[in-house]
């Protein structure tokens, strides 16, 4: 039975629901509080495209500047050097050229001098135009033609660091004279610096390249991917499909998050003290590099994973379950095909942080000179983060060109690895 209070029509009800005029839009109250909401809107959207254009500004700027500064490393210097071998007194048996002792065998035939004294009845004593590193292009002249022993010839050699700034119109009066004498008997000239990407780290800016580290980091990266993905798939489809729900998976979870954003250096400490310093594994090595680096990035990984099965509709599951499937059938038949584009998305975005990190492989020592590219995971190594450290610590200018160089082509492996993402994210990317 209703309240006597409640009854429709009665005082009560009245009270409660009291009629209300409609809104008059037009009144001058009314317009001061559209034409603020509007200009706040207009101020809002203005900040979010000056957020936009500031950001696309900076990232224009550093693209400008490495490339203004690092194109010249891809271009180098060379100078027309004349040898008479038979008179420079080299020789060295044919058989010797074709097996692995050639360069030793070279380099005891007295190459290095006969180099020397060319450049020195050509251009003078004190060898200010040719590079310390020349007679190694005249050596591998040699053995791509053994028969230039017998008579003279003219070998295009690298020019010294001094002589091939002065050639782009950034050196000192000396060597810029040097480059106009040079020039004037059409005896020097640029082109496309190929040995770059082919020689590893060396003394002379002029011989540097960046195929050691460049193969380093790749062996690391491959060490990396093949621990950190199966490992980090596998935890995030346990803790989504099977842990249960209890405070030692929450413990677990808090963890995972937190080691996600713990500082790379600490890392690399952990790495310093367990591989190193426990499990005596090879200091220096992409083996050692590649098991920090993987647990650096093993927790973005999990957590990348675990978004992407939960992504995965419940009924896909109720499906499989209905029609029979046991519940490993379910997960690897079904969830982690779904979830897999995600997944690999997780994966690439975080080898790519993994292929710009510094920190952690200084602390397990791959910041030393490696003057060869390094034949197995168990050998000394670099990788091109550190390349780029070290070779920013030179005093020479030559140094500089090539450091801008190599920070293109890590960028450029970085704007690789994430386009990839993207398409992979684009290409197997199932909405629900």
């Amino acid at each position: 039975m209703n309240s006597p209070s409640l009854v429709a029509g009665s005082p009560a009800v009245e009270r409660a629901a009291p009629d209300r005029a409609p809104t008059d839009w037009k009144t001058s109250v009314m317009q001061r509080r559209i034409r603020r909401r509007y200009a706040a809107e207009r101020r809002f959207r203005f900040f979010g495209l000056a957020a936009v254009v500031l950001s696309a500004g900076f990232l224009a700027f550093l693209l400008v500047t490495m490339l203004a500064a690092g194109v010249g490393g891809f271009q180098r210097t060379l100078v027309a050097l004349p040898i008479d071998f038979r008179a420079a007194g080299v020789e060295v048996n044919p058989a010797q050229l074709k097996g692995r002792g050639a360069d030793l065998a070279l380099a005891g035939a007295g190459v290095e001098n006969a180099v020397n004294g060319a450049a020195a009845a050509a251009f003078g004593e004190g060898n200010e135009v040719v590079s310390d590193s020349a007679w190694l292009t005249v050596r591998d002249a040699i053995k791509d033609d053994p028969s230039i022993l017998s008579r003279k010839v003219v070998i295009h050699v690298p020019a010294t660091s001094d002589v091939e700034e002065a050639a782009k119109a950034d050196g000192t009066p000396e060597a810029e004279a040097i480059v106009a004498r040079l020039t004037a008997a059409d005896a020097i000239g640029t082109g496309f610096n190929l040995e770059f990407f082919r020689s590893a780290d060396s003394t002379d800016p002029t011989a540097v390249g960046i195929w050691g580290a460049l193969k380093g980091s790749l062996m690391t990266m491959l060490i990396t991917l093949m621990i950190a993905f199966p490992v980090g798939t596998l935890s995030a489809l346990y803790l989504e499909e099977y842990a249960p729900r209890n405070r030692w998976t929450d413990l677990i979870e808090v963890s995972i998050n937190n080691l996600a954003a713990v500082p790379s250096i600490i890392f690399g400490l952990l790495g310093l003290a367990v591989f190193l310093g426990t499990l005596g594994l090879p200091r220096s090595a992409p083996i050692v590099g590649g098991l920090t680096l993987a647990l650096m990035i093993m927790p973005v990984i999990v957590i990348a994973g675990r978004n992407a099965i939960k992504a995965v509709p419940p009924s896909i599951r109720d499906a499989a379950l209905g029609i029979g499937a046991s519940k490993v059938q379910v997960v690897f038949h079904h969830v982690l095909p779904l979830a897999l584009p995600g997944i690999l998305t997780g994966t690439i975005i975080g080898m790519a942080r993994a292929l710009g990190e510094t920190a952690p492989l200084l602390m397990i020592g791959m910041r030393a000179f490696i003057a060869q590219a390094p034949q197995g995971f168990a050998d000394p190594a670099t990788v091109l983060p550190v390349q780029i450290f070290l070779w920013s610590d030179q005093v020479s200018r030559g140094f500089v060109e090539k450091t801008s160089a190599a920070i293109l082509v890590l960028l450029a492996f970085l704007l690789a690895m994430n386009a990839l993402a993207i398409y992979l994210r684009n290409r197997f990317e199932t909405r629900w």
